[in-house]
């Protein structure tokens, strides 16, 4: 059985591509995403682009938007953020949005979400930026929330932060359950955690070795909850540029920031598959690329190469 396989799209920053035609290319990406045979399309749920990016004045386009839109386009692929920072939304309004995405795609929607953390477009938009305590105490809160509304008729809730009444969520998640919960971040003490008790995908980062010892925290959590770990689909974001031959990467790194360029991996897909069968051995089973390093539709189309060599 082959990994699962995200296609992330942090970047609509296209050289060449005016804002007229920006969405058109977003499309191409992503339905090139899923002829290639990727399981997921994500977007990020920020406002300003992130430093580890590009800079943050470059084009950034609103997540719930954008998959509305994608799932008019694609047909197979499901679609999240990655992901809904917690301080953005009131989470009955998350669930509602979420759900109303879950119609538009026929049951495809993801719930990606996590607690937040780029302090300057909470600053610059004037959403609160409390401390990471309070922010992983309403993460918790948003997630009962969530499943709540995805999974009983009129629920209530009082918390410290938030709370509902015989909330209303019609009409219903499409999928049996509501759609599955991603959330990402690897703290050990709460996220992962929280991961324990809710998630149905987590999203890591690091090597397989620092990557793979937090899918042993992330099961000793699961035994204290009484959660059986397999249940929870492991992925982790790989930094692949994913070429027919090395020399072709050249270009894609030299247009990445600085700080990124050393993450870079300029990979063939039969070298790709050699560097993600670390990840599997280690326990995980999905992997997130990014369109920074697959920039184009024909570099999305070579993850159907790594793929079969997966399989």
């Amino acid at each position: 059985m082959r990994p699962f396989f995200g296609y992330h799209m942090p970047n609509f920053t296209f050289p060449g591509v005016p804002p007229e035609r920006l969405f058109d290319r977003v499309v191409e990406l992503a339905q090139a995403a899923e002829s290639a045979g990727f399981d997921l399309v994500t977007v990020m749920d920020h406002f300003y682009q992130i430093a580890v990016v590009a800079p943050e004045e470059e084009r950034m386009l609103e997540g719930y938007a954008v998959l509305s839109a994608l799932a008019m386009r694609t047909s197979r692929v499901r679609l999240a953020t990655m992901v809904s920072g917690v301080t953005y939304r009131n989470p009955a309004l998350l669930a509602k949005t979420v759900t109303t995405l879950d119609v538009i795609s026929k049951g495809r929607a993801v719930l990606g979400i996590g607690a937040a953390w780029n302090e300057s477009e909470h600053r610059g938009l004037g959403f609160a930026f409390p401390p990471i305590r309070e922010r992983m105490d309403r993460l918790e809160e948003a997630l009962h929330i969530c499943r709540a509304m995805f999974t009983e008729e009129r629920p209530t809730f009082e918390g410290t932060h938030y709370r509902i009444e015989a909330a209303l969520n019609r009409p219903r998640p499409l999928q049996p359950g509501g759609p599955k919960i991603l959330i990402g971040g690897s703290g050990e003490r709460r996220t992962l955690r929280l991961a324990a008790q809710y998630a149905d995908i987590t999203n890591w980062f690091g090597g397989p070795e620092e990557a793979g010892r937090k899918i042993g925290v992330l099961e000793r959590h699961c035994e204290e909850v009484g959660r059986d770990p397999s249940e929870i689909l492991r992925t982790v974001t790989v930094p692949l540029v994913l070429v027919a031959r090395e020399a072709d990467g050249r270009g894609i790194v030299e247009s990445m920031p600085p700080e990124r360029r050393a993450q870079a991996m300029i990979v063939t897909p039969r070298q790709a598959a050699d560097a993600l069968d670390a990840y599997r051995r280690v326990g995980f089973g999905g992997f997130m690329l990014r369109n920074t390093g697959l920039p184009t539709p024909d570099a999305v189309g070579l993850a159907k190469e790594l793929m079969t060599l997966l399989a």
